[in-house]
């Protein structure tokens, strides 16, 4: 494996095991997420069945994403048409958080951190996956 390689690898793994920890949330007991609602700053959490499932189902979602984004890691030259995709979508979702979180209300430092950093991860790969080309 090339240092070119190697440094999409470990940046796809770390993306990876950071989105893998959205399953800790995806099974956590519905009173520490309202807890850190609070703590965030975003008042009470709404009570009721699609919060739950949605908080939970979204958690997951993030999860299953690093999931295939680790299987990617594993062998970055065969995959890195889905690396590039992947990152695609990281790209437009990012800057559709951004919109998003910025409609919504959604706390400043929420709003600046959560869509920039999600796209510039999109990008960071297009230009480790780039280098591999030349």
């Amino acid at each position: 494996m090339t240092r070119k390689e190697r440094t999409l690898v470990l940046f796809l793994r770390f993306n990876a095991v950071v989105l893998l920890t959205a399953l800790v949330p995806a099974v956590m007991p519905l009173g520490w997420m309202a807890a850190i609602h609070r703590a965030l700053g975003l008042g009470e959490l709404p009570e009721g069945l699609i919060v739950s499932y949605l908080t939970r189902s979204l958690s997951a979602m993030y999860a299953m994403h690093g999931a295939l984004v680790y299987f990617v890691s594993l062998d970055v030259r065969r995959y890195l048409p889905v690396a590039r995709c992947l990152a695609w979508l990281d790209v437009v979702f990012g800057g559709s958080m951004l919109l998003l979180d910025a409609s919504v209300g959604m706390p400043i430092l929420w709003t600046v951190c959560e869509g920039p950093v999600v796209s510039a991860i999109g990008v960071t790969i297009l230009a480790l996956a780039r280098r591999l080309d030349a």
